[in-house]
């Protein structure tokens, strides 16, 4: 694989337009977040609505930011979705401006 550059293809203007179906609009329905070394795992509540909008997020977020790697996990029995969104060294950074953006 390929350096890919730690940065997002889209203008401000877009990102700012669209921004709601993007990480920003997606953090702001997490119901916790923690900090990784290189990244951030954002948690919700299990429901059909979430997941929806998470693979929205993720598969608009593919395509400007194609540096992100994006790990799922839903809990067994109701529990926890579990989004960790995660790159190379720089990431956090961004993703750090991309949520104060929000």
């Amino acid at each position: 694989m390929t350096d890919i550059p730690v940065a997002c293809a889209l203008d401000p203007v877009t990102l700012e337009q669209q921004k709601s179906g993007l990480l920003p609009g997606l953090v702001r329905q997490a119901i916790a977040r923690a900090p990784l070394s290189e990244g951030l795992r954002l948690t919700f509540a299990a429901t059909s609505d979430v997941l929806a909008a998470i693979t929205r997020t993720v598969d608009a977020e593919r395509q400007c930011c194609p540096f992100l790697r994006f790990q799922l996990t839903v809990e067994p029995a109701g529990g926890p979705v579990v989004l960790e969104v995660t790159g190379p060294p720089g990431t956090r950074a961004l993703l750090d401006q991309l949520e104060a953006a929000g």
